[in-house]
């Protein structure tokens, strides 16, 4: 992808700016490495490593190094729910940075302690957030990068589209990735040509042959349309993106008033937050396993529009790329920040 280079392709050292984004519970080993041997960069989500797919982490990391020496991603979820979940998660990324990962994206709270923790081994930090307060924080804690999650995006989407958030998050002078409603090549062709660094996709990866969700979630994607995403709180007692199916019209978007007053509190909001996590991990575990129309949630966003077919996530990453050739690319915008690549243990 030689007529491409954006600060995200520099720093990582991948072919095409193209993120398989960390999906809990999507994210199998052969996923990830599938993107990333196409050019791509695939992400580690440990929660799904752990207990979907049931791979010992370190484990699970050597197993993608014996599919392929190109660059993988880890995703950090950082938010203080619970201790025990805390030190696991800080024991992850200290196993990723031993087993050679060298990325990290951070999400939902301050990415400082995971900055600290991989910097010395040359490891980069880029945060998710959905506006400009959220950026300026990451940025204070370190982060190399930002994720731009929008209005379109599966799981927790944000307020704005895509031209607000780069507006927005532009002027910070870090590289943005784009990430939510990217389903066709064409789309991605865009994002790169109004400036975005790269481009973070989850739900089109699902609908591929390497990723190891039930038939039936896939098929769900294949046949929903934008106006069949919705919004629940009942997932993690913050509005995720889900497609609506009869179980979810039955039981609705809201959480329990009792749940929405504690998820106010300044403490009680982690307790509710850890227990919807708990009940979560049990939902979507049996989502991914086996076919459930009824009981059980579909995680998507609303580029589920241009998803019409399941292929292997290389030809994707191929068709993606190859998008993004026959369009017209600007350069990287004067000064923007680059590294030095990361190389073939990223």
């Amino acid at each position: 992808m030689a007529s491409v280079r954006t600060a995200l392709q520099q720093t990582l050292g991948i072919e095409t700016p193209l993120i398989c984004g960390p999906m809990f519970p999507c994210s199998n080993p052969e996923l990830v490495a599938a993107v990333s041997a196409a050019g791509g960069i695939g992400i580690v989500q440990p929660v799904s490593m752990a207990y979907v797919f049931k791979h010992e982490f370190r484990e699970g990391l050597r197993l993608i190094r014996r599919l392929t020496d190109k660059p993988i991603g880890m995703n950090a979820l950082i938010e203080k729910s619970a201790r025990a979940y805390e030190q696991r998660m800080r024991t992850w990324v200290t196993i990723a940075v031993e087993e050679g990962v060298r990325f990290f994206v951070t999400s939902l709270g301050n990415p400082r302690w995971v900055v600290d923790a991989v910097a010395p081994a040359g490891g980069i930090v880029y945060h998710d957030v959905t506006e400009a307060k959220w950026a300026r924080k990451a940025i204070d804690a370190g982060a190399r990068g930002l994720i731009a999650v929008n209005n379109r995006a599966g799981g927790h989407a944000g307020g704005k589209t895509a031209r607000q958030l780069l507006d927005e998050l532009g002027p910070f002078g870090l590289p943005v990735v784009c990430a939510g409603g990217i389903g066709a090549p064409d789309q991605f062709a865009d994002v790169l040509r109004m400036g975005y660094a790269g481009a973070q996709l989850g739900t089109r990866f699902i609908a591929t042959d390497e990723c190891q969700v039930h038939e039936s979630y896939k098929q769900a994607i294949l046949a929903a349309g934008e106006e069949d995403i919705v919004l629940t709180e009942k997932l993690t007692g913050v509005p995720v993106s889900v497609i609506r199916t009869p179980y979810v019209a039955r039981v609705g978007g809201r959480a329990h008033p009792l749940a929405r007053w504690l998820l106010k509190g300044r403490r009680t909001k982690h307790w509710m937050r850890a227990i919807y996590g708990l009940q979560s991990l049990w939902k979507l575990r049996r989502m991914s396993q086996r076919a459930a129309g009824y009981g059980v949630y579909w995680q998507a966003g609303k580029s589920v529009g241009s998803i019409d077919s399941i292929l292997p996530a290389g030809e994707l990453v191929r068709q993606f790329a190859a998008a993004a050739n026959r369009r017209d690319m600007p350069a990287a915008p004067a000064g923007s920040p680059t590294t030095p690549a990361l190389g073939p243990e990223g």
